[in-house]
């Protein structure tokens, strides 16, 4: 026996319910021509807060609408509600439906809505089997009767639907995942081995807490935390408090934000001068009115506090160090986030340079960025970041934050997309340092030798190797 992938609907693979779009289908047809009291208020509460008994009463009563109309009545504004309902769905709700094909699973969708209505959108989204109420047909007529064939396919009648189904297919519901929104599928959700809460409401929302199930959201990458009943990403409020009045200590000059893409999979590629480069990279995302996520070392997200944070607003951690067969693979994880329509930042350079390194004008970087942008075809956006070390230099465990009266300056500036050849990652790769180079300021590419002081200050704890001491300005060094 295999597992299956069950999914419900409203709120879980669509953004919202379906059934605005398909009450207007039905008017346009002519099967429905009046509107419930309240209507949109109703749809509203569910968008925000999920099922209520109130609406799940409507929907057990629907079957009155369709009596007495002939089985084939509701095919085309079906067919018409199922186009309008694929702008719906989110869009890492497609990736987690390819990644359980891949895995050799049935993906089922399961849902109250009936199937007559819904039946269409299954096609379109190519699922191999639909579990969904079904309105019984009178064998004479060939109308709708009013009445059920089979269970109201919601709470525990969608349990009982769904063994059904797993009985007939020979699909052990131990080893099968389940997707849902809503609190009323807690007997789903526990019979299956891997429980998913996407999107939850308040009830499920807890629920998982204490079970430890998965809570996801189909609009953003796995582990990025959205604040409940409001869908907005903890990355956005930080971007909100990020404002440059959060930072008395630095002045910001965020400058070629057009060429960052609105919308769609994106690689933002800069470079590495300090530990303030990502909160500096946040408050520029936000100025570009993007959320992105970044790679980071995976120290970071160790540390208590700041690295849940960071992880819940999208960091992926990198760590090369790994010697764990399963360890997960960062490229992988920021590869699914640009499939995903998502902006993602990578300092190619991997770490902070010290030494001469940090003043030459040449950056040299990894070829993550060059695979990425290869295997997922999105552009990759130049971005040059200058002044941060004055702020948090590499010698400081903290940053700078007193300094009021004269704060430095931090520019970012984005540049338009690098033209990649895709051959050679390498080649890509010089290609996308020379953008970054060429956009930062003349004093990075006319610096003089450092002194002694600003050479101590690209090392940790401020200590200069022996070797590296004649790299310092000759005045310097007898100075020392």
């Amino acid at each position: 026996m295999t597992g299956a992938a069950f999914f419900d609907l409203d709120r879980t693979l669509l953004r919202g319910a379906s059934g605005p779009i398909i009450t207007d289908a039905l008017r346009e047809a002519g099967l429905v021509t009046t509107k419930l009291p309240g209507e949109s208020l109703l749809y509203g509460v569910f968008n925000r807060f999920g099922e209520t008994l109130p609406s799940m009463v409507l929907a057990r009563n629907a079957t009155l609408v369709a009596r007495g109309k002939r089985a084939g009545a509701f095919d085309e504004a079906a067919r018409r509600a199922a186009v309008g309902l694929m702008d719906l769905i989110e869009p890492f709700a497609h990736l987690t439906l390819e990644k359980h094909r891949a895995a050799g699973r049935k993906v089922v969708l399961a849902t109250t809505t009936p199937l007559h209505l819904i039946q269409p959108l299954a096609d379109l989204l190519e699922l191999d089997a639909v579990i969904a109420t079904r309105y019984s047909v009178d064998p004479v007529s060939g109308r709708y009767d009013g009445g059920l064939d089979g269970p109201f396919v919601w709470s525990t009648g969608k349990l009982a639907a769904v063994r059904d189904w797993a009985g007939e297919h020979d699909v052990d519901l131990t080893q099968s995942f389940a997707y849902s929104d809503s609190v009323y599928d807690l007997p789903l959700l526990s019979a299956v081995g891997h429980p998913h809460a996407v999107n939850p409401d308040p009830r499920l929302l807890a629920f998982a807490t204490v079970r430890r199930w998965p809570v996801e959201h189909f609009s953003a990458s796995p582990g990025v935390f959205k604040v409940p009943f409001v869908d907005i990403e903890l990355q956005r409020i930080g971007q909100w408090m990020a404002r440059p009045e959060a930072f008395p200590y630095a002045r910001f000059e965020v400058l070629g934000t057009e060429h960052v893409p609105s919308e769609g999979g994106v690689l933002v590629a800069a470079n590495h001068r300090s530990y303030f480069d990502l909160p500096t990279m946040f408050l520029a995302m936000g100025r570009a009115g993007r959320t992105g996520r970044f790679m980071a070392k995976r120290e970071i997200f160790d540390v208590p506090v700041v690295g849940q944070l960071i992880a819940g607003s999208g960091g992926i951690p990198v760590d090369r160090e790994s010697k764990v067969p399963d360890a997960p693979d960062p490229l992988a994880a920021a590869e699914t986030a640009l499939r995903g329509g998502e902006l993602v930042g990578v300092m190619p350079q991997g770490t902070i340079p010290r030494g001469p390194d940090f003043f030459s004008s040449a950056l040299k970087g990894h070829t993550g960025v060059a695979r990425l942008a290869k295997s997922t075809g999105v552009p990759v956006i130049p971005c040059a970041i200058w002044g941060t070390e004055q702020v948090w230099p590499r010698s400081s465990k903290l940053p700078q934050m007193l300094n009021y009266l004269h704060p430095p300056q931090i520019t970012v500036r984005f540049g338009p997309p690098v033209e990649l050849k895709y051959r050679s990652a390498a080649a890509d790769t010089d290609r996308v340092m020379k953008a970054i180079a060429r956009l930062l300021p003349d004093e990075a590419r006319s610096r003089r030798r450092p002194t002694m002081e600003q050479l101590a200050s690209s090392y940790p704890g401020g200590k200069v190797p022996p070797a590296d001491r004649s790299f310092a300005r000759a005045d310097e060094a007898q100075d020392e």
